[in-house]
Parts: C-alpha cells; structure tokens; sequence
C-alpha cells in the first residue's frame, strides 16, 4: 500500500521546507516532531541547526529519514561562550544573551544555504529578527512556529506594540494587569516580581523585538497547542493583533516517549521504586536546569516536600556552569531524613515513562509547557511553581482551567516558603477541596492523550504549506 509520503515524492508535488528552531532544546524538540509531521506527508525537510545540537537530536523513523537532510551550520565564536557551548543547557542562564548574539551570527550562512536551496517554506522561530527580510529577498514565504501557547502571544500583544510602535509598556508595573487589548475576562499577567526578573527580556531591543519582527514578517503563525484549548486567546491573534492565518498544530507528543525498552539499565530501578508506592501516591518534581532555585529556595522546596510527608521522585538538575557539589544543593541530613519515601535523581531521567507510572499522582513543574502537556497526557494535576520566561503566564492558564495550583509566594520578593508548599501539596494531592483540579486533569487527558486529535491538526498547517506554496514555485 502506497503511503502520502512515498505518493508525494511519486508525483513529484512535495515541498521542501526549512526548519530553523531556536538553540534550546524545549525549541528544538516540537520542531523535530512538526518536521516529522510534515514528512509524513511526503514533503522534504531541511532541519537546520547547529553541529552540537544535530547530533543530540533523536532519530526519525527509517521509513521518513530519506526525507530529512540535517543541516549543520557551524556555530559562529562568541568570546564570552564557553568553548562548545551551541544550546541553552550548555551555559548558565546570565549568558543566554551571548548565545543570541552568537546565533545572530548564523545569518550569512543561513542565507547562503537558503538561496542555494529555494526551499518552497521557511518555518522559524521567536528568535531570528534577522531572517524575513532575508527571505523575502529571496522569495521564500515564511511561518512562524511558536511553541508558546497562544495566550502568551496574545498577551505580548500585536507586532506594533512589540516593536514599540505603539502602547509601549515601560514598567514591570505594566507587565502585572491583562493588557487593555484583551477583550474577555482574563488573569493572565505576570506577578511583579516575574516581570522585575523578566525585565531584560521584555525590554524593546530584546526579545520582544525578536518576537514582533518574526510575526510581522511571516505569511502564516503556528502555535504548539489546539484551538479547543484556548479558543479566545486563537481568535484574538487571527483577527486583531496578527491579522494572519494562525493554526493550532496540536501539543506534537514526542513519538519515541523516551525511547529504551523496559530492560534499559537506568529505568530499571525507577520502575522498582514507583512499583512499590501506591496508586496515586507520589509527587512527582521536575523543574529543569535553565532558571534554577535560589539556595534558599531549594531549602524551603525540600523542607515543603519533607513536610508533606508524601512519597516524590525529585529530578534535580546542576544548572550549566555551576560549581556547586550535588550535595550541597540540599538541606544538611534532607537525604537521610527521607530515604526510602523521597528520591532525588542528579542525573537524566525518563520523565515521560515516570509520568505515565500509576503510582504517580501530582507533577509539581515550573510551567515549562512542554513538561506541562507531558503530565496532561496522563491527566495528572499540577502543582505550580513558575521561575522565568513564559512560565508565570502559563501558571495564570493553568489555574484559570484548575488544572493546578500555584504555591503561595511573597508579592514583593516572590520567595516562598516549606509550609505554602506542603499545604499546596496536600490541597492537589488528597485534600477534598482540591478534587476539582484532580477531576480537570483526568478530563484534560480525554484531549492531551489523543495523538489522532493533535496529528489531525497538524495535518490542517501542513495543507495550508501545500495550497500557498510560493507562485513561482507552484508553477
């Protein structure tokens, strides 16, 4: 039986499309799976990135691999990057700035690559302001995929007003009420506290800017997430701020889920441990590596988790560059008061397979919206901690649709405390009031674990490539 994709190349009407994803791997990730997405389909894909980061993607199925060139661009030097550093998990978060700078840097490359290839579609991240002019010079129509949900774009606001152009917001203070171009019902805003740290990323030369030249100079939006979802926030973007097509092109579920077998030696004795917790019984933590907790707020999360007196399986991650000992990242005596109900892993771990565990109950997250739809495939409800970027926005979402709730911190300095986290723990974990985020996060699965919901919604971006490829092309 002849499949769309090997059909595609038959009649010779595939596209090729270029990808060209932001140098983190929670950017690099949904790209790779949209990549396989449109293949699928019978189009060719040019994934570009940098050597380091093309080697540490996982591997397409053999079926699209012929499908699929990697594309390496050498990573231009920066002096103040450490020496192999090409993605965000490889330096510390002070300098995520240099990394920009360096990638800026890809432009000449890339432009070369593109005019030697006359791809039928550019589709880019947030972060190369640099890259419509480019291929609007060479005639290459351009989409933009955001692997933000759609309420933060629409709370950024339109291109204009991230571009400066109009309604400059100049303050942290104007970052903590819903932006007066929403026109429903919304707490989505960050804290002040958010706004203070987000400040060199909201300011007019920096990633606003990024994020206003990438809308404005692309024929078409595409947002990790479905309509259903926030139906309001996809409405708003379409017909007033962006004034452009924007698909949903589902929440792309990683295929491989991990990858490994059941036998795989740093599983094993995961699976061990969570087989012998109850049904429902363990916290789950992960809140990644890249905006890591103070000192005192590492002591106050342990000392909540240690309160709560819940069994947990804590991921916790070095930051890059960090010379901290593992061992002093915790309290003094926390690992010994806890062995046997709490572990703490210091190294990877498969956190879809401990996810998808029966005996976990609660996935307490930074809000990273990744990890978030991870946790909602299998309808576990969140506890929240929001640290940087977009999180404290999707936070808001979250607790709008009481699919979670947010740990109580200070208004002023943000700092929390080990009693607001144990008393967060037990409210979405066993308390009866908190049934109501439980029983949202097992309707959330309904939706989040429907792969056939999400690959038809992808497949509705990838037909609107196919009807509005370039004319000179079509032809």
């Amino acid at each position: 039986m002849e499949t769309k994709s090997t059909a595609s190349m038959a009649d010779g009407n595939g596209l090729h499309v270029v990808m060209f994803p932001w140098l983190a791997f929670g950017h690099i990730i949904p790209f790779f799976e949209l990549s396989r997405r449109i293949a699928q389909r019978g189009h060719r894909i040019s994934f570009v990135s940098t050597p380091r980061n093309i080697l540490r993607l996982p591997k397409f199925p053999p079926h699209l691999a012929p499908l699929i060139d990697l594309v390496k661009l050498t990573f231009p030097h920066h002096p103040n990057l450490p020496e192999n550093a090409e993605a965000t998990i490889d330096v510390p978060l002070h300098m995520v700035k240099h990394l920009k700078k360096a990638y800026d840097d890809l432009e000449g490359p890339l432009a070369r690559f593109l005019e030697s290839s006359a791809p039928d579609w550019l589709i880019y991240d947030f972060a190369p302001h640099w890259l419509p002019p480019v291929a609007a010079k060479l005639g290459i129509p351009c989409a933009f995929f955001s692997i933000f949900q759609a309420s933060t774009l629409g709370f950024l606001g339109s291109p204009s007003v991230m571009l400066g152009i109009e309604d400059q917001r100049t303050k942290p203070e104007h970052y903590t009420v819903p932006p007066k171009w929403v026109p429903f019902p919304s707490i989505i805003a960050f804290r002040l506290h958010e706004a203070i740290r987000n400040s060199d990323n909201l300011s007019l030369d920096s990633d606003l800017h990024r994020f206003g030249s990438v809308v404005q100079g692309c024929e078409v939006v595409a947002v990790r997430n479905y309509r259903e979802y926030e139906p309001q926030w996809f409405g708003l973007l379409e017909e007033e701020l962006y004034k452009k097509p924007v698909f949903p092109v589902g929440i792309l579920p990683r295929a491989e889920q991990d990858g490994g077998d059941e036998k795989d030696e740093k599983w094993v004795p995961i699976r061990e441990w969570l087989d012998k917790q109850g049904k429902g019984s363990v916290v789950y933590i992960a809140l990644g590596s890249e905006a890591p907790l103070s000192k005192e707020e590492m002591t106050e999360l342990a000392l909540g988790l240690e309160l709560s007196e819940f069994p947990f399986f804590w991921v916790l991650r070095k930051p890059p560059g960090s010379a901290e000992d593992d061992l002093k990242l915790l309290p003094d005596g926390f690992e010994e008061r806890v062995k046997g109900r709490g572990v703490v892993c210091m190294t990877w771990a498969p956190q879809v397979r401990i996810l998808a565990h029966p005996s976990v109950g609660v996935f307490l997250t930074h809000c990273g919206w990744g990890s978030v739809i991870e946790a909602l495939e299998f309808g576990l409800p969140l506890v929240l901690l929001p640290l940087y970027i977009d999180q404290g926005l999707n936070s808001r979402v979250f607790e709008e649709k009481k699919i979670g709730v947010e740990i109580a911190r200070d208004e002023g300095d943000g700092s929390f405390t080990r009693n607001s986290v144990a008393e967060t723990l037990r409210l979405v974990t066993v308390d009866e009031q908190g049934e109501i985020y439980r029983a949202k996060a097992r309707e959330m699965k309904k939706i989040f674990g429907d792969k056939d919901l999400h690959d038809r919604q992808a497949e509705e971006f990838v037909q609107y490539l196919e009807e509005h490829r370039s004319p000179t092309k079509a032809s």
